[in-house]
């Protein structure tokens, strides 16, 4: 039943990999060309509210580096990414290991947990899933990611007040967990709203096509159930600002009681992390 619950975060279908070495990639490539690569992005080039814009290269977005391969790691080490935060549970991480080359390997940052999806034991066949029974789960959902994943995403933000980067940040598909975080942190960085929501949708380009014979508990599902499991819709991520815009000051205010960050840690992070023009 746990498989079953944890679909929408556990089982999304990332882009898988390519049997092409990695190609070279313009001086500043929002996905970065891994061979095995699951959704693996740079947050920089984000203009701010102030007229900043993100730095590149510090800061990644990712889904699940199981598939990575020597030449990925090897790409990856001349990035010199020096911190990783996986939010993926305790029996992710023993299912699909990030295996880092011996003496290559960052500070990886995990907690042992298992990951509550009560909310997404919808009733009924799945066979009979619709496409709105599958939002309306994810939605309710999403808002119960910030008080699961206050602390690590806490955790997060010391790594990079700390100066700890580059620095990547990832869960399974890449998506959900890594989705809230890379809003919160676009946020603090203030990067506009629309724009944050724009990011966080771009899941939905790489993400692979389900398969054209599923198996397991992808083929008892109703394709439309599938297909909206597999992706993002930005009702999702609404529902999160719509709990941090409610807090006392609003999301800044979130980001200061929930998560540290203060007015001199927001001009820390800002300070760090953002380039002029």
């Amino acid at each position: 039943m746990r498989a079953v619950i944890a679909l929408a975060l556990v089982l999304a279908i990332p882009t898988g990999a390519s049997s092409s070495a990695p190609v070279a990639a313009p001086a500043h490539s929002r996905v970065l060309p891994l061979q095995g690569g699951h959704n693996f992005r740079d947050l920089g080039g984000y203009r701010t509210a102030d007229g900043r814009t993100v730095k590149w290269g510090l800061l990644y977005r990712s889904g699940e580096m199981h598939d990575l391969t020597r030449a990925d790691y090897a790409y990856l080490q001349k990035l010199g990414i020096r911190t990783v935060c996986d939010f993926r549970d305790t029996r992710e991480r023993a299912t699909e290991p990030t295996l880092w080359p011996a003496g290559h390997s960052p500070k990886v940052l995990s907690d042992d947990y298992a990951l509550d999806m009560s909310s997404l034991r919808l009733p009924g066949d799945p066979a009979g899933w619709t496409h709105d029974q599958v939002v309306t789960a994810m939605t309710a959902t999403y808002p119960k990611l910030l008080d699961q994943f206050r602390g690590q995403y806490r955790r997060m933000f010391a790594e990079l007040l700390a100066g700890d980067v580059p620095l990547a940040f990832h869960c399974t598909a890449g998506k959900d967990r890594t989705g809230v975080a890379a809003a919160l942190l676009l946020t603090a960085l203030g990067v506009p709203r629309a724009t944050i929501i724009d990011d966080y949708l771009l899941s939905n380009q790489h993400m692979a096509p389900m398969p054209a014979h599923p198996t397991g508990f992808w083929a008892k599902l109703s394709p439309e159930a599938a297909r909206t499991f597999a992706g993002v819709d930005r009702r999702y991520i609404d529902a999160v600002f719509a709990v941090t815009d409610r807090h006392p000051g609003g999301t800044m205010g979130y980001l200061k009681d929930e998560l540290g960050l203060g007015a001199p840690e927001i001009a820390k992070l800002r300070t760090l992390y953002l380039t002029k023009g």
